[in-house]
């Protein structure tokens, strides 16, 4: 019985690619003449580049809704800054400073000896940094408290034991000095204790410079971090340390440097990809070769990409540095339309007139670039709809590009492969454009046979004469591939593929390390994984606000909060012993003082002489009307020493705050900006390939005149999107917003293969599965290999990149690229053979198009 075909979309679409294609083939100059023109007009959206950069770390590379942007709105509302009173912990964002990481060598002690000395020296040529002609210095621009600059009091505390007669007096993590208790945690790294926690020896030492955040002193205040980045590009490190710095323009500062810096590598990619095609398009014979279409056919992409960019440029869609990527993708679909449409004329009959052999062209090779570049186009415009404005930006510049590449390929190489058409049937020199003969003169030499002799073809079937490449599919690996024992070991490779992906999928890590959006040189990256190796064993100060007017005067109520509080203290990645709350220390004051906290009259009266005593606290409390609206304590992360520890912690503290009954709660830090992407990174690439996996199953139901060949298409995206992932968590490729645009770049490759090939074996006329997977190899296989090998030719540069942003796309593509040509030359076509039905006899034939490949 035959299999039922669903072409009530394919045929007429099928008849129209095959009158466009006569009509380019008649008229080439107009469809070569108009991209050009068309291009020249929209490259001049270049001229706003700069302006459209956008590249806010914050605004691109976070989820645009995320709670913890809700969550500083509401510490913003109720807990003011105070500037007189400045506190780093209390901050709602991170503020303006500048910091040193110092390292002393040949694990020696920092704070003892020449490397302390050093230290001292440093530290005073910053306090020494003058902006504005002298006039202002860091005393004019420091963050101040109690009318004097908040500095760093652990070199005054080394300074005052290594010249005291206690020199073992500093304990870690909590030092007293002047009275007050003082965390050392965050600013001594590499710390050895004794059984007292008295400090013995340390290897690193954190130095803050917080300035004021004030639109007066805006200016001096960029001003005095240029100058403090400039001591260190003239600064040496010395014998005894090792110096990194970073301030808060830093992170940003080196991005925006940084933006464009892909074009170089994709120039490199261009010659790269170009040189590849000449070779797999150059044929011995001097009429038959297609190297100037290789040439064009890169040309192509690169007009695609110019006009898109061009015109996203023009109509003011933000040049984020993730967009970089965007024309490697590019460069391989539209080399895999080329190789695709170049195979399909050399299929044609070379006697017939350059508008029906184009016609043919189009009418075979057309439906599958649209099958494909229709389920790409619609991925990337779903993709706009994504939490982060990278990849909404990413997606609008692809997406446009595809459609141009779509339409280039069609109309300008459509018309130069007219053009070529045309120089063959006249059987002149590729080169020279000059007529030669077909035929080897006797009375030449062997050189000019060679050089000066072309224009042979199948005088069987008419075509080109087929390339070894495609012989071998045709003879050997297709009849191979279908032999029962070989189809065997081929299900059990793939039994294993899939075993291995599942194993790495369990096992994909999620985060991103902020400094990655670097480059591997950058003075960034040097400091955070100093900061990383030497103050992990303690992370961010995290607040946790009362959201709500609560009874802090009610016994029973206070003692449910206070529960709940150390709920928050028994999480593994929170230090008990470092605990900051104004109530405990306000109930403290009232036990001193014999007041009855209890009674809700004396709680609120005795509140301002308390804060008179502890002015900090002052900051803590949402104090209006004589209620407390909010209220904020705070406590210490330990152990944070990577990406995944952030998202335990971060998760961990969430759901501790959202289990309290007593109160209404939310956990902040300024750094929980960045780590919202956690929850939404999962759920938004599952649903970009949901959606993906729907709608290619729609396009192909359309288009694939074949609905059990349509299911096999979209089945490969799971099985092809599960190793991706797989073989990703085995390559230490994170789950990350970074990772997650990449991966939705890539998963358009996951369909093209396959699609090719479950297209072509649904059209075959060949009456069983066997043959039809033969002839669907013997006629795409090469133009797959060709795709696949250019495309990792192209991003291969990548792989030595200074950013991870560029190693991370090359590393998913390549797999993207293997894995996806092993699905439409392996996998796919056994999958077929097995499990779709014997068709019936093809009744009818067109003469003049269907060329046999006998």
């Amino acid at each position: 019985m035959g299999c039922r075909r669903t072409d009530c979309v394919e045929r007429p679409l099928s008849g129209l690619f095959e009158w466009l294609g006569s009509f380019v083939g008649s008229h080439p100059v107009y469809f070569l003449v108009i991209p050009l023109l068309l291009s020249a007009v929209l490259s001049g959206g270049f001229t706003f580049l700069r302006d459209r950069e956008d590249n806010d770390i914050e605004l691109q590379f976070t989820p645009r809704k995320g709670p913890s942007k809700k969550a500083r709105d509401f510490v913003k509302d109720n807990f003011p800054y105070n500037d007189s009173m400045f506190s780093a912990d209390r901050l709602y964002a991170k503020g303006k400073f500048a910091s040193v990481i110092a390292v002393a060598t040949n694990s020696s002690d920092v704070l003892r000896d020449e490397a302390f000395e050093d230290i001292i020296q440093l530290n005073n040529k910053i306090l020494n940094i003058t902006v504005d002609n002298g006039k202002l210095g860091f005393s004019d621009l420091c963050a101040k408290a109690s009318g004097e600059c908040v500095t760093n009091e652990i070199l005054e505390i080394i300074h005052y034991n290594a010249n005291g007669t206690n020199q073992t007096s500093i304990t870690f993590p909590v030092h007293t000095y002047r009275s007050k208790p003082l965390f050392l945690g965050s600013v001594i790294g590499g710390v050895r204790t004794d059984a007292n926690d008295s400090v013995t020896s340390a290897r690193a030492l954190k130095l803050f410079y917080n300035l004021e955040d004030e639109e007066s002193t805006a200016e001096a205040t960029k001003a005095w971090l240029r100058a403090f980045k400039r001591i260190f590009s003239a600064e040496r490190n010395s014998q005894a340390l090792e110096v990194s710095y970073y301030t808060s323009k830093s992170r940003q500062e080196e991005i925006e440097i940084h933006t464009t810096d892909g074009f170089p590598l994709f120039l490199i990619t261009y010659a790269l990809a170009i040189t590849f095609s000449v070779i797999s398009c150059l044929r011995l014979d001097n009429v038959r070769n297609k190297v100037w279409m290789a040439v064009i056919g890169v040309v192509s992409t690169g007009l695609a990409v110019l006009s898109s960019f061009g015109l996203m440029l023009y109509i003011g869609v933000p040049f984020v540095i993730t967009v970089a990527n965007s024309p490697f993708l590019i460069l391989g679909i539209g080399l895999n339309n080329m190789f695709v449409l170049v195979s399909d004329w050399q299929h044609t009959h070379v006697k017939d007139p350059v508008p029906r052999r184009l016609a043919h062209s189009y009418k075979e090779a057309a439906m599958s670039i649209t099958i494909t570049s229709l389920s790409e186009v619609l991925k990337f415009y779903i993709g706009v709809t994504s939490d982060f404005p990278s990849v909404q930006s990413f997606c609008l510049y692809t997406s446009t590009s595809i459609i141009f590449c779509y339409i280039y390929t069609l109309t300008f190489f459509g018309a130069f492969l007219a053009l070529n058409g045309r120089r063959e049937a006249s059987n002149r020199h590729w080169l020279t454009c000059m007529k030669i003969p077909s035929e080897d003169p006797h009375h030449c030499s062997d050189i000019y046979s060679i050089c000066c002799v072309g224009g042979e073809y199948d005088k069987d079937t008419g075509a080109e004469k087929k390339q070894p490449a495609g012989d071998f599919f045709k003879k050997y690996y297709g009849p191979f591939l279908v032999k029962p024992f070989v189809m065997a070991v081929v299900l059990c490779l793939y039994a294993g593929y899939l075993a291995v992906s599942v194993y790495g999928c369990l096992h994909i890590q999620q985060g991103i390390e902020l400094y990655d959006l670097a480059s591997d040189n950058s003075h960034v990256v040097t400091f955070h994984r100093k900061d990383r190796q030497y103050f992990s064993n303690y992370g961010p100060n995290v607040m946790i606000v009362i959201t709500e007017e609560f009874p802090y005067w009610d016994t029973t109520k206070r003692s449910q909060l206070q529960a709940c509080m150390e709920d928050f203290k028994r999480q593994q990645f929170v230090d008990e012993h470092i605990y900051t709350s104004w109530l405990d220390s306000y109930l403290s004051y009232g036990h001193d003082n014999h007041l009855n906290l209890d009674d809700k009259d004396v709680f609120l009266k005795n509140l301002p002489s308390f804060f008179e005593l502890h002015p900090y606290f002052k900051q803590d409390v949402n104090l209006t009307g004589g209620s407390v609206h909010a209220s904020r304590s705070f406590i210490q992360t330990v152990h944070i020493d990577s990406a995944s520890t952030e998202i335990e912690m971060f998760n961990g503290l969430k759901a501790t705050a959202g289990k309290c009954t007593a109160a209404s709660l939310l956990v902040y830090n300024p750094a929980f900006i960045f780590y919202d992407q956690y929850s939404v990174i999962i759920s938004s690439t599952i649903k970009n390939v949901g959606v993906f996996t729907a709608v290619m199953l729609v396009v192909s139901l359309l288009l694939i005149p074949n609905p059990l060949c349509s299911l096999w298409v979209t089945c490969s995206i799971g099985s092809v999107i599960a190793g991706v992932t797989g073989f990703m968590a085995l390559w230490d490729v994170s789950l990350d917003s970074i990772s997650m645009i990449i991966f939705t770049i890539c998963i358009g490759f996951t369909v093209d293969f396959s699609a090719h090939i479950a297209y072509a074996f649904a059209s075959s006329k060949k009456p069983s599965p066997q043959e039809k997977i033969v002839e669907a190899l013997s006629n795409l296989g090469y133009p797959i290999l060709q795709g696949a090998i250019s495309t990792i030719l192209g991003v291969s540069v990548l792989a030595v990149s200074e950013f991870h942003i560029f190693r991370t796309f090359f590393k998913i593509m390549l797999l993207v690229m293997s894995i996806g040509m092993a699905h439409g030359l392996v996998f796919i076509p056994v999958l077929l053979v097995l499990f779709t039905c014997r068709s019936d006899e093809s009744k009818s034939e067109d003469a003049s198009f269907i060329i046999s490949n006998r």
